[in-house]
């Protein structure tokens, strides 16, 4: 039986980044750390939010970690840094074996063939895709064994991850695909749940379009690297997943968790007359769930909504100047003051 646990724990170390913003998870060995295998990891990035957050959780339970970046940013505490180019990358791994490669930054074919044609070795291979790559007119929830194909809500990036993972699977059909919704937690840097924590901080009313009433689906980073490392302990037979929270939010009841973990009242304002959400709102005008039973067989409990995102605030508080922001603010007080 699934189950969101709600027993939330707070501990922040700000020079060392994430160190056990954490849930009490129920009793399982892939939660026990003494428990886990030791593998040599190669994680595509590790400089920006989810490759980062992901080399940091695995850095932390002491894997032997690689990233692959540029080396123009600071690196994850723990990790072993390969400086080079995705797109030309040489020499840098040829004959180097990994456990398994965790490729948070494949964005189009070309990166999946950059890197298989480098001479790596490995024995597993996880695609950090996206639920981006179902079409937006396939019937809902969407599950594994619908066609992917171009998403026009996401564009480009809906197009490229399909073509990811074509690539990917039809070069090495033993790869493992991970499809999530929108990811949200510590090192976050897009302008998403920070949009609202800044209008939270700054106590400001909150503009929320329509009725409020349309559905998100969310997944936090731990859980993603949670369940990256359940495939790679159990090796289930499936090999493409849909991951993410069991029941999706309403824009409203989001704004009032994000308002809360931040510790600020609340004022909503419902915007009816606006053709375009995103000149003010962090969102696509886009409503979708997924499937996420074949999850739930492996991993079943995901972290409750609100300790996620207090979690999320807590790193926020400290790392604002990491956030990309865009001028949601500076829209809605020239429009709609």
């Amino acid at each position: 039986m699934r189950r969101q646990t709600g027993i939330c724990i707070f501990t922040w170390k700000a020079r060392q980044g994430y160190d056990k913003i954490a849930l009490l998870h129920p009793a399982g060995d892939y939660y026990n750390r003494k428990a886990q295998i030791k593998m040599k990891l190669l994680i595509t990035g590790g400089t920006v939010f989810v490759s980062k957050f992901t080399a940091s959780y695995f850095a932390g339970r002491g894997h032997e970690v690689y990233v692959l970046n540029r080396g123009t940013r600071p690196q994850a505490e723990g990790v072993n840094l390969i400086k080079a180019d995705r797109n030309s990358l040489g020499s840098a791994l040829n004959g180097m074996y990994f456990d398994a490669v965790i490729d948070v930054c494949a964005y189009k074919e070309a990166d999946i063939n950059n890197l298989l044609d480098a001479g790596i070795k490995f024995d597993d291979y996880v695609l950090i895709s996206s639920s981006a790559v179902y079409p937006e007119t396939l019937p809902q929830p969407f599950n594994e064994r619908q066609p992917i194909g171009k998403n026009s809500i996401w564009g480009d990036y809906s197009s490229g991850k399909v073509g990811a993972e074509v690539c990917l699977t039809s070069r090495y059909p033993n790869a493992y695909v991970i499809r999530p919704p929108y990811l949200y937690g510590p090192m976050q840097n897009l302008y998403r749940e920070p949009f609202v924590f800044e209008c939270a901080d700054l106590k400001r009313k909150f503009y929320i379009p329509g009725d409020g009433e349309m559905k998100l689906l969310f997944f936090h980073v731990e859980d993603l690297c949670r369940f990256i490392y359940v495939i790679l302990k159990q090796h289930p037979d499936n090999h493409i997943f849909n991951v993410g929270n069991t029941q999706p939010v309403s824009i409203s009841t989001f704004a009032e968790l994000c308002y809360r973990a931040a510790g600020a009242p609340l004022e909503k304002v419902f915007v009816k007359d606006h053709p375009n959400q995103r000149d003010y709102f962090s969102f696509h005008n886009y409503e979708y769930l997924l499937d996420v039973s074949l999850q739930n067989e492996i991993m079943p409990e995901q972290k409750d909504l609100y300790c996620g995102l207090k979690e999320s605030y807590e790193w926020y508080k400290s790392n604002k100047e990491e956030v990309r922001k865009k001028p949601y603010i500076d829209f809605i007080d020239r429009n709609f003051q």
